[in-house]
């Protein structure tokens, strides 16, 4: 899955997305790219809805999603 995320711009919101996909689904493989503002999410079995909520709940905008 990718999403697109405004707000990002250094290594602490790297980590802080990381942090909370992982609360959701620790076995999730998340790369994160901050000049892209693109996070892509691979093996993850939480709903999408979930990780969304997940990530703007840590304080980002999610303004897309595509599996």
């Amino acid at each position: 899955m990718d999403i697109e995320v405004k707000g990002m711009h250094c290594q602490s919101c790297v980590k802080a997305i990381k942090l909370a996909i992982h609360a959701l689904d620790d076995q999730a493989s998340v790369d994160v790219d901050l000049a892209q503002s693109q996070v892509r999410i691979l093996g993850s079995t939480a709903p999408a809805g979930d990780l969304q909520a997940a990530i703007e709940d840590a304080g980002f905008e999610v303004t897309s999603l595509r599996p």
